[in-house]
Order: structure tokens, then sequence, then C-alpha cells
């Protein structure tokens, strides 16, 4: 049953992570008849109404924020909320997950796993869903190498973290889908959806490490730095997902959204150093990135700089041949590295001036303060 005065009504889930913001702005922009709603923790919804006053005063019109659970029965709503969400909505964007480094085994499968399971009960209750959109990521190839194909999954493969690992698992989840009809997107690590006070994930660490390092200590490039490291803007991914979303002849299949000519690690880190001139980064005292990077789940990946590294540049190639077949003629198109790289540094320099606050002396016998953790 269509909403009144609306041709499309669409439900974001994730917000109000700053991925999700970016699919709900691009889906309210680009048509002014789309309704969308978002689905948020109740200790979300200031942060999730102040990013919808962001965005304007008639788009949050055209935006319902429901408080619920994406990874509880029915997405934690109300029996009437979820019926009436079954019967309206025509497009869901699944974009709820997480994937910092040093995510445990159980918050993994919460977040990534669990939530995945409930959209996918929501889109078989949905009377009229012409699309499932599952944001999923091309790490869940874990360790392999050579070329990675966009009907490839279980192949297999070993992973480095749990967040990877728990995101295969529901992709999986997603194929074995019956009647739904879904649409999996892979995006490579992606630039522009990372917020200050995010925990940080492998592309932001890798970048923050290189970034903070001395000039005169060299950063131990695996694979002597010829390794394509698979990098791409937020916005193509936005554009990408929203148009593949749309298109009857990509349901079903997936996609992989990544730069069919991806930089080597040693270009990436060429091309980020020279992004950075000027920036903050570049006066933080070698003891602030130390305490940025002493966190446990995190430490282990620091003290072996090449092995860590090593998990965002791998002998490793995605075929993206569906995608670019399905996005022939619609001008979306990947920028290089080259064209974003300065807002990689922009980002990380955010997550640095957010976790350099100390925190007040603690309140436990002897009044020693506490061990900052900057990614909590």
């Amino acid at each position: 049953m269509p909403r009144p005065g609306h041709d499309e009504v669409v439900l974001i889930n994730g917000f109000p992570s700053l991925y999700a913001q970016r699919i709900t702005e691009h889906v309210l922009s680009t048509n002014p008849r789309a309704f969308v709603y978002v689905v948020v923790h109740a200790a979300e919804k200031a942060e999730a109404d102040r990013a919808l006053v962001a965005l304007g005063e008639e788009a949050a019109a055209r935006t319902s924020v429901l408080e619920g659970d994406p990874a509880a029965m029915d997405l934690g709503l109300s029996g009437a909320e979820y019926r009436q969400l079954a019967s309206e909505v025509d497009r869901i964007h699944h974009a709820a997950h997480a994937a910092w480094v040093g995510m445990d085994e159980a918050t993994a499968a919460r977040a990534n796993v669990a939530t995945t399971a409930e959209i996918l009960e929501l889109a078989r209750a949905a009377s009229a869903l012409e699309a499932l959109v599952v944001h999923s990521t091309a790490a869940v190839s874990g360790d392999r190498t050579g070329v990675v194909y966009e009907e490839d999954l279980e192949a297999g493969q070993e992973f480095h973290d749990e967040a990877a690992r728990a995101r295969m698992r529901a992709e999986a989840l997603v194929r074995r889908a019956k009647g739904v009809p879904t649409v999996i997107v892979r995006p490579g690590a992606v630039v522009g959806a990372s917020a200050p006070g995010d925990r940080l994930d492998a592309l932001h660490l890798a970048a923050l490490l290189a970034l903070t390092t001395p000039a005169e200590i060299p950063l131990p490039l695996p694979q002597r730095g010829d390794a394509p490291v698979h990098v791409v803007s937020m916005e193509y991914v936005v554009r990408a997902a929203c148009a593949l979303g749309r298109m009857p002849g990509a349901r079903g299949k997936t996609f992989h959204l990544v730069d069919p000519h991806p930089i080597s690690a040693r270009r990436f880190f060429e091309v980020l150093a020279r992004a950075a001139r000027g920036s903050s980064l570049r006066q933080v005292p070698a003891s602030a990135a130390a305490m940025l990077l002493r966190t446990p789940g995190i430490e282990r990946f620091v003290r072996s700089p090449k092995a860590f590294l090593e998990q965002i540049a791998r002998s490793v190639r995605y075929d993206a041949r569906a995608a670019t077949s399905a996005l022939a003629g619609t001008g979306i198109t990947c920028a290089p590295f080259e064209g974003y790289a300065e807002e990689l540094v922009r980002e990380v320099a955010e997550h640095v001036s957010a976790r350099r606050a100390p925190r007040p002396p603690s309140s436990s016998p002897g009044g020693e303060a506490e061990v900052y953790d900057p990614f909590s």
C-alpha cells in the first residue's frame, strides 16, 4: 500500500551512521517524492534527529525516525509499526553493519549477522518490495589472493578479523534467502563514511600509522609495494548502490564496487603523504600517536605493522564486470584515489582531534588517571 503523496518509500537500516546518512541524503535529494524510514536505537535518537535537521527542513519532513533495534526481533518495533513498514516499503538499503579493528566475535555477530537476519524477515513480509539492497564488503573474500569474482563467496578463505568473518556469514544468509529480491553490493574500503566518534577500521588505522610515522622510518610495505589497495569514495558507493537498487536486472546479483584500476600500496601512501602536507597530523607528537594506537584489540596489529598493512594491500583483484556493465551509461564511475585522498586525511585528522582530550581523574581508590581508550 503506497504512502499517500509519495511514489517511493525507502527503509534505510543503519542510521545514524555516516554511511547510512549519505544514503538517506542521496535518496531524498534525487527523488522529491521519496519518503524514508530509519530505525534507530533509543540512545541514538537525539543524534539521528540532529542528522536529519542537517539535511534541511524539507528533507526532514519526508523522513520518519522509528525507535527500535535493527538486531532485535521485528527490528524492536511495535506490531503496528512493523506492519505499517511492511505494507509501505518499496525498497530497503540494509547498511546496519560494523567493522572496526579489534571487534570481538559476539559483537560482530550481533552487529552484522543478527541485523541481516532481521531485515530479511521484514523483506519477506513486505508486500510490495522491489529490492533489498544489502551493503556488504569486498572484505568477505578474507585472505584470498588472485581474482575474486562477484559470484564468489565461500571458498575456504580465512579471516584476520571477526568483523569480516561475520559479514561473510551475513552475506551467505542473503544468498540463501528465497523469494526476496536482493541486490548485494561489495564496496572496497570506503573513504567518506567515518565520523570522528566512530571506532577506526583497517583503512583509517593504516592511514593513521602512515601519517604519524616519522619520515625517517620507512613503512614496511608488503609485496614490494605493488600490491593493490582497494579503496573507494563514499560518493561512488552511494550513487552506484542506489542506481543498482532501482534496476530490475540487478536483482539476485552481487556487484563489486571497486576501482577497476586499483592504486598500488606504494602509490597509495605517496599520495596520502602529499595530501597531508600542511595537515595538523604532521604536528601530532609521537607520544600522542602511540596513545591512539595502544588499545586492546588494536595493539596486536600495530606490533606487526607489515602484517597489518597486508590487510589493506593484498595480491587480490576484484572482478567488477557485472557492476561495470550494469552502470554503463549512467555516468556513475569510480574516481581514482588521488581525487579524494584529502578526504581520508581529513577523516583521520578529525579522529585524532576527537580523541586527544584527556579524561578526568578516576574516582577509584588512589585517584590515578584511567588509561584512555581512544576507540571506545
